[in-house]
């Protein structure tokens, strides 16, 4: 019995004098470059100051932040108003600096800086490495079997809550994005590899945060494509573009989406007359069903009025019962000019192709 006493009033002691001197009151969430409110609670025996100093940790950064009264004190309690500086950004904590006080957990979003410029919140912002363009297999037979199949994807190069990003909100904005597309022929003997086109790219993406902007976003940047062969049939441009984009809500659930891809060469020394097939424009229109059929259309126009038509359809295939197979039944439909870079100039047949999707 003595033995639980003394441990009973070892824990006692123990647990308050764990206890902060200082009470500190934050809210939830906080913006970067705005002002908030806190509220501290003094000891009985102190007195609280006009000014204190707050300190926020966000991973390894370190910030002091100064707070000033907001009127009188109310017993033991007072408020103070503070701003929270234009780089943080994040989860964080929140203390005081001089002072022995609990610890507060906050997200520091950076709706001010970041969607002014990017159009991106850091605490809803998509994570570094996501997808781009389609990623599919498809098969066709139409004179001849063949496949097609793409990679894509796209890495932002600036972390939004530390380090430059955090610093210079508009480099989250710079993205680095690469894509990958093959034409595999397969009724051929030795099943070759009839072209493969490599699209590696940098972008600066903005996207809208407001009801009153015209545009709900856009893309500026550079893209070089290559075929990777060597003379004779070596092929590649470089090009400078710009892709506005537009979005509206159409049935129930459902988007539709306009983005066009315009684009100036500044080489096409292996292929001079590619404006003359591929012409200056990526017009691309996609709908999503509402979670039933996802389509995509690109359409490009030539210069000599030479083009060509991609049609793509996908649906998720748990909703037509495949079984385990994840993912999305993929149908892909081409027809006229330059289905690679190597054909640019060239029209084959029309293909009709089924296959599967990662990303529509």
């Amino acid at each position: 019995m003595r033995l639980g006493a003394l441990v009973f009033v070892f824990a006692t002691f123990c647990a308050r004098a764990a206890e902060p001197a200082w009470l500190l009151v934050a809210p939830q969430r906080v913006v970067a470059g705005e002002p908030f409110e806190v509220i501290v609670v003094a000891p009985v025996e102190e007195t609280l100051p006009d000014e204190l100093t707050l300190r926020a940790k966000m991973d390894v950064t370190e910030l002091e932040i100064a707070a000033r009264a907001v009127g009188e004190p109310q017993g033991a309690r007072r408020r103070y108003g503070a701003t929270m500086p234009t780089r943080a950004g994040g989860p964080a904590t929140l203390a005081l600096a001089e002072r022995d006080s609990n610890v507060v957990a906050v997200v520091v979003a950076r709706r001010d800086a970041m969607q002014r410029l990017t159009g991106r919140d850091a605490a809803a912002a998509e994570p570094p490495l996501s997808e781009e363009e389609p990623v599919y297999f498809a098969l066709g037979a139409h004179q001849g079997a063949n496949a097609r199949f793409q990679l894509s994807f796209k890495y932002r190069l600036f972390d939004p809550s530390t380090g430059y990003g955090a610093a210079q909100p508009w480099l989250v904005g710079f993205y680095f994005a690469y894509t990958q597309t093959s034409l595999w022929d397969l009724s051929a003997d030795s099943k070759p590899f009839h072209d493969t086109a490599y699209r590696p790219s940098l972008f600066w993406s903005w996207q809208r945060v407001d009801q009153r902007t015209w545009i709900d976003g856009v893309r500026v940047g550079f893209e070089h494509e290559s075929n990777g062969q060597a003379e004779p049939t070596s092929r590649s441009i470089n090009t400078l573009f710009v892709r506005p984009e537009w979005r509206w809500s159409v049935g129930r659930g459902g988007a539709l989406e306009f983005t066009p891809k315009f684009y100036a060469y500044l080489s096409n020394g292996e292929n001079p007359d590619i404006a003359s097939y591929r012409g200056y424009v990526d017009w691309r229109v996609r709908h999503d069903a509402g979670g039933q059929w996802i389509s995509t259309a690109v359409a490009r126009v030539g210069t000599a009025g030479k083009g060509s038509l991609l049609l793509e359809m996908s649906r998720r295939t748990r909703d037509i019962k495949v079984g385990p197979v994840s993912g999305y039944l993929h149908l892909q439909y081409f027809n006229g000019y330059g289905e690679s870079l190597l054909d640019y100039n060239v029209r084959r047949p029309w293909q009709l192709r089924v296959g599967l999707a990662i990303v529509p």
